[in-house]
Formats: C-alpha cells, sequence, structure tokens
C-alpha cells in the first residue's frame, strides 16, 4: 500500500474553510484557482516549520505546497537534516502571487483578517515538539515577524529556493544546515550522511517529494521533476503557465516512460 497524505485534521480543515477572501486584491494573484495551504504534517507533531511565500503551478495541481521545483530543492534541505516526515511547510499566501505584484500585496500581510487567519493556522499545526523554524524568502521573513505568539525556538531566515542569486542562495542555505543539525532530531529513518551544500546547487541537492505528502491517486512522479530537468529543452517543473493565456491556463507535462 502506498503511502498517502488523507487530508488536515478536523479542526485545522475547519480553519482552512475560513481563509479570507483575496477578492479585492485579485488582480495581484493567480486567484482563480484559489488556494493551497500546506503539506506535511499538521497534528502539531513537526519538529521543523518551514514558511514559503506562495504555491506555484505545479502545487495547484498537486493540492499541496512546495511540490515544484521550489519544493523539490527545499525536500533536499529537509532530507540534509535527516527529516523525512516531521516537519510541516506553509506559505505566506494561500493564493498564488504573481511575481511583479509582490510590493503591492505586501500590505495584505499584515491586514488584521489575514494576519489574525494565519497566526491561528501556525499556532494550530504547532506543538511542543517544534525545535526550528526556517523562513524562506521576503514574504516568509515579514509573515513570521507578524507571529506575535510564536514559540520560542531557534528562527533561520534564508534566501526562498526559487532566489536570483544562487550564490547567496547556496552559502546561506549550507550555513543554515550546519546549525540546525545541532538543533532538529532527525527521525528514525533520516540519513545524516546525505552532504551538505557545496560551492554552488547540483541535481544532487535537489530531493523528490514523498508519497505521504500528497494526495491519493497521484501519478508516481509527481514531486520528482529530475526527468525535466535533464531534458531538452530543460523544463524545471512538470506544469507551467503558458503566454497565450496566463491567468487561467496550466500545462502539465507527463515524462514520457518506457
Amino acid at each position: 500500500m502506498v503511502d498517502f497524505d488523507p487530508g488536515p485534521p478536523a479542526e485545522v480543515a475547519r480553519h482552512f474553510a475560513k481563509v479570507p477572501s483575496y477578492a479585492e486584491f485579485r488582480e495581484l494573484f493567480w486567484y482563480d484557482w484559489g488556494p493551497v495551504f500546506y503539506r506535511g504534517r499538521l497534528n502539531r507533531t513537526a519538529r521543523l516549520l518551514a514558511i514559503a511565500s506562495d504555491p506555484g503551478p505545479t502545487e495547484r495541481v498537486a493540492g499541496r505546497t512546495l511540490v515544484g521545483d521550489a519544493g523539490q530543492r527545499v525536500q533536499g534541505f529537509l532530507t540534509k537534516l535527516g527529516l523525512t516526515s516531521s516537519y510541516s511547510l506553509v506559505n505566506a499566501y494561500a493564493y498564488a502571487l504573481r511575481p511583479s505584484r509582490a510590493q503591492q500585496a505586501a500590505p495584505l500581510l499584515s491586514r488584521p483578517d489575514h494576519l489574525s487567519w494565519r497566526n491561528t493556522l501556525l499556532q494550530l499545526i504547532t506543538g511542543e515538539q517544534l525545535q526550528a523554524i526556517v523562513a524562506f524568502g521576503a514574504q516568509a521573513r515579514s509573515a513570521l515577524q507578524l507571529w506575535d505568539s510564536k514559540p520560542d525556538v531557534p528562527v533561520f531566515e534564508v534566501p526562498h529556493p526559487t532566489s536570483r542569486d544562487p550564490q547567496k542562495l547556496v552559502d546561506s542555505w549550507r550555513q543554515a544546515i550546519t546549525d540546525l543539525r545541532a538543533i532538529v532530531t532527525p527521525d528514525p529513518d533520516g540519513d545524516l550522511a546525505v552532504p551538505n551544500y557545496g560551492p554552488k546547487f547540483l541535481e544532487s541537492d535537489y530531493a523528490p517529494v514523498p508519497s505521504r505528502d500528497l494526495p491519493f491517486g497521484v501519478p508516481p512522479w509527481l514531486g520528482d521533476d529530475a526527468w525535466g530537468r535533464k531534458d531538452k529543452p530543460k523544463h524545471n517543473n512538470s506544469v507551467e503557465r503558458p503566454d497565450t493565456d496566463l491567468l487561467n491556463t496550466l500545462v502539465w507535462r507527463a515524462p514520457k516512460l518506457g
């Protein structure tokens, strides 16, 4: 029987249903595709909480966050810590943010209804086992700074996996892994022998998203785009937004098997 994610606990699902409206700000987001909320454990057993920016096109298809190229980089980060399941991944925004509108969307993070909803969510999914928090990128840092009741655990602010400064990205992530290895308890099936980052980001620094993080019935290759990164022409995600209809069309590409 393949592992799969059965969905959020009932209390968390009820909270997801109360997500504040983004309608007033719809021009800043890929609004018509709806929200994507999480990946990982939401039952307060996570030892590491990671906050990123917003879901992308692969995340919309999967119904889980951090599943595409950025998510597979984050999974590699978790793998280097020996974490195979004891993590919770969420975003600053529940809707996919249009990158060119990031500055305009920033005030939404501190709007009282959105702030209260997000902070309540973070409170609902974290518990006594939490050992560290990682904020990936500027939006995540802002969201974390606005969490006034965050647990008293070490916080790491690092570049988002899609950072346009690859040297800063790999240097920051390397140092974070070094520090976090002294803080976060690995899972029993985790492997701390996985090398830390070298001078540049490599294909070996990616890791596939485990099936336990994805809904039942998705293709077994979803969450592992190694084939696309080797393809010609190269493509880092199996799901893309075509230039002909950026707002309302997604193109999902499957590998040619056999």
